[in-house]
């Protein structure tokens, strides 16, 4: 079954928002329909009322995704339930037409919604998407961009469980932010040290005339 591609639709609608940066792209019935990709039949049964309908399933995933970012398994299994209970989907095993060197069909499972409007149809996909993924991997395998303030939410297909960012854009952008962040701090301590070395000399210097002041007396 073709996880990557059920799981991030997920992953699109997710991030079609970026609360930090007060951005949103979903505002449209086409931004709607864009977020299908290459499924434009099920794209077109979308309308004006989806726009509303698709913005609260997004917080309804986004929370799925803050709750295994922040460690709560379980609160994230029910969150998903309960998205699975209410837009379910029949797998199903479908050729689509393409066929291999042979001629024959190249079958393979492939989730049919049976939507009442595109919202249900999609969230349908994206929901059972993710539980395939979240089953197959782990619940800390789905995450939100460590790099402020991003927040986008990512399937870590890592080996070692160690993907942290969104895309390499933000993994660049953090690192550099993490060496400035290094950097300032060891000029801060280079400027902290000359300055006690400094008033260690003018008191060593005060001392100095001091006792010299009362020799001579």
């Amino acid at each position: 079954m073709e996880l990557a591609y059920y799981s991030d639709y997920a992953v699109r609608l997710v991030n079609s928002e970026e609360p930090a940066r007060g951005k949103d792209s979903l505002t449209s019935v086409e931004a709607v329909r864009a977020l299908f990709g290459g499924n434009q039949s099920a794209g077109r049964r979308a309308t004006d009322a989806d726009v509303t309908r698709f913005r609260s399933v997004r917080g309804r995933l986004r929370a799925v995704f803050e709750a295994a970012d922040g460690g709560d398994e379980t609160l994230a299994v029910d969150l998903l339930n309960s998205l699975l209970l209410e837009f379910p989907v029949s797998p199903q095993i479908s050729g689509h037409d393409v066929r291999d060197d042979d001629g024959r069909p190249l079958w393979h499972m492939h989730l049919a919604d049976h939507p009442s409007n595109a919202t249900a149809g999609y969230a349908a996909i994206a929901a059972m998407g993710l539980a395939f993924h979240l089953t197959e991997y782990g619940v800390d395998r789905l995450g939100l961009c460590e790099a402020s303030p991003c927040r986008n939410a990512y399937l870590d297909t890592s080996t070692n469980r160690s993907r942290r960012y969104c895309s390499d854009r933000c993994a660049t952008r953090a690192n550099v932010a993490a060496y400035r962040a290094r950097k300032r701090l060891e000029a801060d301590r280079t400027e902290r040290l000359a300055a006690d070395r400094t008033a260690g000399t003018g008191r060593a210097a005060d001392s100095a005339q001091r006792t010299s002041a009362s020799g001579e007396r």
